[in-house]
C-alpha cells in the first residue's frame, strides 16, 4: 500500500542516469514525492552511447556470478544484488515494452540494439510513477543537525528528507559525469578514494602499434605479465585492435582493470596470434604455407598466415632475413617465427585519459556506506547510487546492473526511511 506524502518530505535524485533514474522510479512507484534532477537538459546522455550504442544492460547470470565479475569491493553488492537481480532488471525492461536478447557472453541487449529504447522507456517510466523532472545543476545539499534538508541548485532550492546522489563517476565529463558529486559528498564529510580509468584503451611507446593502427585482431588470446614478477595478472581470449596510442577493443579494455600502477610496476602484454594450434601444430601449418610458397621470398610466404600490416613487422621481430627463400629457412629460424606468432609481446606504458573510460575505478569509500541500504553512515537521508560508488567491475553489461542494483536499493530505502 502506498503512502501520501508531502513535499517537505520529498526525495530529491541528483542524476538522471540509470542508477539515478532507477532510483526515482522505484521510489516513486513506493509513494514517494520525488524530483529527479539533471544538469544536461535530457536525462541518459552516458546511457545512449553504452556498448557502442546498442546499450549491453545486464549480464544474464546470477547474483555469485555478478558478484565474481565486480573487480572493486563485490561483497558491498550483496544487498543491492539481492534486491535487483540481473533477471529483475530484464524483466523490468520487458515490463516497459522493451524486448531484449542475449548474446555472447550472455550479455544483454534490446532487439532493437537501440541504446534509446532503453532510456525512453526509463524516462517514460519516471514520469508514469509521478516523477518530477528538473533541469538544474546542483550546488549543494543542505545538512542540518546530520540530517539532509534541502538541495540548492543555480536556479532553484528543494526541501527534502532525502537526497539520493547518482552523478556518475568523471569518464565521458561531456555526458555529465564531471565529478560534481564527489565534491558536493566531500562537502558532506565523506571520503572519496582516488579516482583512476578502468575499462580503458593502453598506451605503449611500441612504434609497431601506430604501424598497425586500425588492425583488429579477432579469436587471439592475451596475457598481461607483471614484468618484475612475472605474474600474469590477465588472460582472456576475444578480440581486440592496434591503434596510433597503443591498444584497445573489449579484451584490452577488460585487461585495464587488472592493471593496479602503470606508475610503479610494468606491464607487457603477451599476444598469441595463433591460439587455436599448438606449437607442433603451428610448427606443420607453418611448413605447409613454407612448401606452397617454396620459391618466395620469406616476405612474401606469410600471407596465409598474417593481416597484411602484421607481415613486416613479424618478419622483422623473427629476425629472418625478408629476402631469404623459404625453401633455405632454418630449423631454428622457424622456431624463431613460431616465437613470435605465439608471443608477440607490446610493453604497456600506461592509460588513456581517464575522461576516455568506460567507468570511474574509486568513488565514495563504501566504508561510509550502509550495504543494506546505500545510505550515508555519516548524513542521515543521504543516499549514493551507481559509479560514485567505488564499485567497478568487468564488460558485459555487469557495470549497469551494478547502476540498477544499488539505485533500486537506494530508492527503496530512502522511500521507506521516511
Amino acid at each position: 500500500m502506498t503512502r501520501q506524502v508531502t513535499d517537505t518530505d520529498r526525495i530529491v535524485v541528483i542524476g538522471g542516469g540509470a542508477a539515478g533514474m532507477m532510483a526515482a522510479i522505484t521510489a516513486a512507484r513506493l509513494g514517494s514525492s520525488v524530483i529527479l534532477i539533471e544538469q544536461m537538459g535530457r536525462c541518459g546522455r552516458k546511457l545512449r552511447i553504452t556498448g557502442k550504442g546498442r546499450c549491453n544492460l545486464t549480464n544474464d547470470s546470477a547474483n555469485d556470478e555478478l558478484m565474481r565479475n565486480v573487480t572493486t569491493n563485490p561483497k558491498f553488492l550483496f544487498a543491492a544484488f539481492s534486491k535487483l537481480s540481473s533477471r529483475d532488471v530484464q524483466d523490468f525492461f520487458e515490463e516497459l515494452g522493451v524486448p531484449l536478447k542475449v548474446e555472447r557472453g550472455k550479455r544483454v541487449f534490446p532487439v532493437s540494439d537501440k541504446a534509446t529504447d532503453i532510456v525512453d522507456a526509463m524516462v517514460s517510466a519516471c514520469r508514469g510513477a509521478g516523477v518530477k523532472i528538473i533541469f538544474d545543476k546542483v550546488k549543494k545539499i543542505e545538512a542540518d543537525g546530520g540530517e539532509v534538508s534541502c538541495v540548492k541548485c543555480e536556479k532553484g532550492s528543494y526541501p527534502c528528507r532525502a537526497a539520493i546522489l547518482a552523478t556518475g563517476g568523471v569518464s565521458y565529463p561531456g555526458t555529465g559525469s564531471d565529478g560534481s558529486g564527489f565534491e558536493i559528498a566531500k562537502g558532506l564529510g565523506h571520503t572519496v578514494t582516488p579516482l583512476v580509468p578502468s575499462l580503458v584503451p593502453l598506451t605503449s611507446s611500441d612504434a609497431d602499434c601506430k604501424r598497425m593502427q586500425g588492425l583488429s585482431l579477432k579469436n587471439v588470446s592475451m596475457k598481461i605479465k607483471d614484468v618484475e614478477s612475472k605474474k600474469t595478472v590477465f588472460e582472456d581470449f576475444g578480440e581486440m585492435m592496434f591503434t596510433h596510442f597503443g591498444l584497445t577493443g573489449p579484451m584490452v579494455l577488460s585487461a585495464s582493470a587488472h592493471i593496479r600502477d602503470v606508475s610503479t610496476k610494468k606491464y607487457r602484454a603477451e599476444i598469441d596470434l595463433k591460439p587455436a594450434l599448438d606449437e607442433q601444430k603451428l610448427n606443420a601449418r607453418i611448413l605447409s604455407d613454407f612448401s606452397k610458397y617454396s620459391n618466395r621470398d620469406f616476405e612474401n610466404a606469410l600471407s596465409d598466415l598474417l593481416p597484411s600490416k602484421m607481415i613486416d613487422i613479424v618478419v622483422k621481430r623473427s629476425g629472418i632475413d625478408p629476402r631469404k627463400k623459404v625453401n633455405s629457412v632454418t630449423r631454428e629460424e622457424r622456431a624463431a617465427l613460431l616465437s613470435v606468432l605465439k608471443c608477440f609481446s607490446v610493453d604497456i606504458k600506461g592509460f588513456r585519459p581517464i575522461s576516455e573510460a568506460i567507468v570511474t575505478k574509486g568513488g565514495i569509500d563504501v566504508r561510509e556506506v550502509s550495504p543494506k541500504t546505500m545510505g550515508s553512515k555519516l548524513v542521515s537521508g543521504l543516499y549514493f547510487a551507481g559509479e560514485m560508488l567505488d564499485v567497478d567491475a568487468y564488460t558485459g553489461g555487469f557495470n549497469l546492473q551494478i547502476a540498477f542494483s544499488t539505485g533500486a536499493l537506494a530508492g527503496e530505502s530512502a522511500a521507506y526511511d521516511l
